[in-house]
């Protein structure tokens, strides 16, 4: 007998909203999601350690200052994870850009290319990857800049 989830998979998809790994492979949504919140959660967890620990050392040896450097490291976590989420899922992975990039276009840009960046160098397609951008008026007109380059958001 199926459960509700099950039930549910049959008239809508399903979307993981958590950065937990093990539970995505455990009830395989079509797609999933991460956040900061739910990385930071997440991070607790002992089988994100060899991600946090490359992604720290992937950032310390590239250049800049320790706010770059935390920033970097950041992003490459996100990536990380996305890219275990997608080994789990037969859609796409959503990743978000920094809200508090959300009333800087260019910026929001940046981000977003930066982040796709990442995960094409990580072998993964455009067509897996959705950027969360904030619904402001500037986060639109990032957005529109973005799908015209064929990055979603």
């Amino acid at each position: 007998m199926s459960n509700l989830l099950e039930q549910l998979k049959t008239m809508t998809t399903i979307v993981a909203d958590s950065g937990d790994i093990a539970a995505i492979r455990q009830h395989r949504p079509e797609d999933a999601t991460t956040n900061p919140s739910l990385l930071l959660k997440a991070s607790g967890l002992p089988e994100y350690a060899p991600l946090i620990g490359a992604a720290i050392g992937a950032a310390r040896a590239q250049s800049g200052e320790h706010d770059q450097q935390l920033h970097n490291a950041m992003d490459l976590l996100a990536v990380s994870v996305g890219v275990e989420v997608l080994k789990s899922i037969p859609g796409r992975i959503s990743t978000e850009v920094d809200a508090r990039l959300s009333f800087d276009t260019a910026a929001t840009i940046a981000k977003a290319r930066r982040l796709i960046t990442l995960y094409n160098a990580a072998g993964v397609s455009n067509e897996h990857v959705l950027i969360k951008i904030a619904a402001t008026w500037e986060g639109i007109r990032a957005a529109e800049v973005l799908e015209r380059e064929g990055i979603h958001c």
